[in-house]
């Protein structure tokens, strides 16, 4: 009984301690997190007003500007919906990967290929290889993304705001964008990793693993059913529940298609956003599945890239010192 006793008191004794710890680690994390809400808030609303003030300031141009342009094109709403979500992104596209592939085959200008993440890959490129990757995006531009505009067109059409003659303000446009990322974060994280099942891995996902060491225009290069699945529905959907105006469409359907691009490309680019973390993830496969790593780091499909050099590297570069020399790899350890 003795024993039991004192066994019991030692039990209490440890809960009492890790519940203090406990309740001292929450009272941290409270401070820590309330300060870093104030502060963030603060910052945020001084940047709202200023970009606010920026966009007042130009509003009447962007305004106008719509308007000749929708009067242009006589108010045709097919029209116009097809210039927001296929060819202005699609020039965006082909605009920022045009300055890619320039590099990857010839290797200049060197100030790009300098900043390379995964030394001596891709240095040039196959040539062959990537005509095919481009045939392979171009066809699912033109044979998959293209035919699911359709709907899409007639939802945004029941929605009634698409092809509003008055733009959204921008304060709205920066509410949509945040729900925009918030969902392509969600959906494409999870259609990321069901199609890393080892079953639809081998049919369907392998096709973009072929590349271990990406380039921009790799962004695209996928199986029919994944460029539907994990590309662009997860794009689309934001747009699609929120009845956004086309002018935000074209807006969001641009800036997803560079940013994945960059995040494809193979070189941490000074002032961009880093592609450290998707280009880890065409190295090892099994880390790193989802777009702003929120998920990855709820579900701990993290961990390793958090303990590589790459981690380290993994934020904007504000220099014009390349990282990979700032923060080398360890000499004779492979990561």
């Amino acid at each position: 009984k003795s024993s039991c006793r004192t066994q019991q008191h030692t039990l209490t004794l440890v809960s009492c301690s890790q519940e203090e710890k406990l309740w001292d680690a929450m009272k941290i994390t409270a401070r820590v997190l309330g300060t870093g809400l104030l502060v963030f808030t603060a910052l945020v609303n001084f940047g709202l007003w200023y970009m606010q003030n920026i966009w007042d300031a130009s509003g009447h141009f962007w305004q106008t500007t719509w308007l000749k342009l929708y009067y242009l094109l006589e108010g045709e709403e097919w029209t116009i919906f097809f210039l927001g979500t296929a060819l202005v992104p699609a020039l965006a596209f082909w605009g920022f990967n045009g300055i890619l592939i320039m590099a990857d085959v010839t290797g200049k200008p060197t100030f790009i290929t300098r900043y390379r993440i995964q030394p001596g890959k891709n240095n040039p490129v196959d040539t062959k290889k990537l005509l095919q990757a481009i045939y392979t995006v171009l066809c699912n531009q033109f044979l998959v993304s293209l035919p699911m505009f359709v709907p899409m067109f007639y939802i945004m059409k029941w929605w009634g705001n698409t092809f509003s003659k008055e733009l959204p303000t921008f304060r709205w446009f920066l509410v949509e964008l945040s729900i925009f990322t918030l969902i392509e974060e969600i959906l494409f994280y999870y259609t990321h990793r069901l199609v890393h099942l080892p079953l639809l891995y081998k049919h369907i996902h392998k096709k973009h693993h072929e590349w271990t060491a990406p380039v921009g225009v790799v962004s695209m290069y996928a199986h029919p059913v994944e460029h539907i699945v994990s590309n662009t529905l997860p794009v689309m959907t934001g747009p699609m529940i929120m009845g956004s105006h086309i002018v935000s469409i074209a807006a969001w359907f641009s800036l997803a298609l560079v940013t994945t691009s960059i995040s494809h490309c193979g070189y941490h680019l000074p002032f961009l956003p880093s592609p450290e973390f998707h280009d880890f993830h065409h190295l090892k496969f099994n880390q790193c599945y989802g777009v702003l790593g929120v998920l990855d780091y709820l579900h701990g499909t993290d961990t390793v890239f958090r303990q590589t050099k790459a981690y380290e590297r993994h934020r904007v570069l504000l220099s014009l010192t390349p990282l990979s020399e700032s923060i080398p790899e360890v000499p004779g350890r492979a990561e």
